[in-house]
C-alpha cells in the first residue's frame, strides 16, 4: 500500500487556530496510523479541523456524513440494480450490462481507498450510528480493504487516508470502538482563545466591538435552560450581522442592547430565554 504524504506534519491552517496539544495527537494518530476521535460540543471546531488539515497538507478531503439509518455497505459501495435493469431492457446504454462492476459506485469510504492520493477522511458524527456500524466500519479501517460481495473482489487501499472521526457524545460508543482510537476532547474555546480565533476572522475588528462582542456572547451563554448554546460560528455571525448595521455602536453592548438575538439562537424557547434576559437586563 502506497502511502504518499506520510512524512508530513500538520502545522495550522489559515483559518484555525491550533492549539499545541491538539497538533501533537493529530501527528501522533497520522503516524500511528490510527483513526482521531474527536469530541466535544458543536462549534468546537471539529468537524473544520479535518479541513484544516486537508488544507495543510495539499490532500483531498473526503466526508462521510453519518444518518442513523445509515448501514455500513452505503459507505463502502452501491450497487446500482435499477440502472443495469433499465439498460438490459432498452438497450441504450454504452456499458456492458453483463459486467456487473460496471454498476458499482464507491461511496464515501471507498472513495478514500481507491484514491490514488492520500485522502483525508472525515466520519463525521459516528455517535448517530449503531453500535454495529462503528464496529463494523472500525474492522474496515483496521485491514484497510473491503470485499464487493456481487463481484467476488477485494477492495485494498491504495493509500491509507488520514482518518478523523467525529463525536457530539450524544450517545455512547461501545468500548471496542474507543480502544481502536486515538481520542481528544476539544474543548469549547475560552476568551483568550476566542479572540483568537474571531481575530482570523476579523483581523481589522474594532477592539471594542471584539471585547464586548465576546463578553456578551459568554453571558448568553450562561443562560439557564438553553438548549442549544450559541457556538462560535454563530458569534462570527453576529459580529458580522453588527458590522453589517451602520447603526449600530459597541457601546450599545456594554448597556445590555444586543441586537439580531436570532443569528445567536436558533430555538424558539432558546430565542424567547435570551430575549427575556436582555430585556431583564440581566445581559452587560
Amino acid at each position: 500500500m502506497v502511502d504518499d504524504n506520510s512524512a508530513k506534519q500538520f502545522a495550522g491552517a489559515t483559518r484555525y487556530v491550533l492549539d499545541q496539544e491538539l497538533a501533537k495527537i493529530v501527528n501522533i494518530s497520522m503516524a500511528l496510523e490510527m483513526p482521531l476521535l474527536l469530541k466535544g460540543e458543536p462549534g468546537t471546531g471539529k468537524t473544520m479541523l479535518a479541513h484544516a488539515i486537508a488544507e495543510n497538507l495539499k490532500m483531498p478531503l473526503i466526508v462521510l456524513n453519518v444518518k442513523s439509518s445509515m448501514k455500513l455497505i452505503e459507505a463502502l459501495y452501491q450497487y446500482d440494480t435499477l440502472t443495469r435493469l433499465n439498460d438490459s431492457r432498452f438497450g441504450d446504454s454504452s456499458r456492458n450490462v453483463s459486467n456487473i462492476e460496471e454498476y458499482i459506485k464507491m461511496g464515501k469510504i471507498g472513495q478514500a481507498f481507491t484514491a490514488d492520493k492520500r485522502t483525508v477522511l472525515l466520519i463525521d458524527e459516528i455517535d448517530k450510528a449503531d453500535t454495529d456500524f462503528q464496529d463494523d466500519m472500525l474492522d474496515v479501517l483496521d485491514q484497510m480493504e473491503f470485499d464487493i460481495i456481487e463481484i467476488d473482489k477485494t477492495i485494498p487501499a491504495k493509500t491509507r487516508p488520514v482518518i478523523i472521526i467525529t463525536s457530539n457524545a450524544k450517545k455512547d460508543l461501545s468500548d471496542p470502538f474507543l480502544g481502536r482510537c486515538n481520542f481528544h476532547h476539544i474543548a469549547f474555546p475560552d476568551a483568550d482563545m476566542m479572540r483568537k480565533i474571531i481575530g482570523v476572522h476579523f483581523p481589522d475588528l474594532d477592539s471594542e466591538l471584539m471585547e464586548k462582542a465576546i463578553s456578551a456572547f459568554y453571558q448568553m451563554r450562561k443562560l439557564d435552560a438553553v438548549e442549544k448554546k450559541p457556538a462560535t460560528r454563530e458569534l462570527i455571525n453576529w459580529i458580522r450581522a453588527l458590522k453589517a448595521d451602520p447603526d449600530f455602536k459597541p457601546k450599545q453592548l456594554a448597556k445590555g442592547e444586543l441586537p439580531y438575538l436570532g443569528v445567536l439562537f436558533k430555538k424558539s424557547q432558546d430565542y424567547a430565554r435570551a430575549q427575556h434576559a436582555v430585556n431583564g437586563r440581566r445581559i452587560n
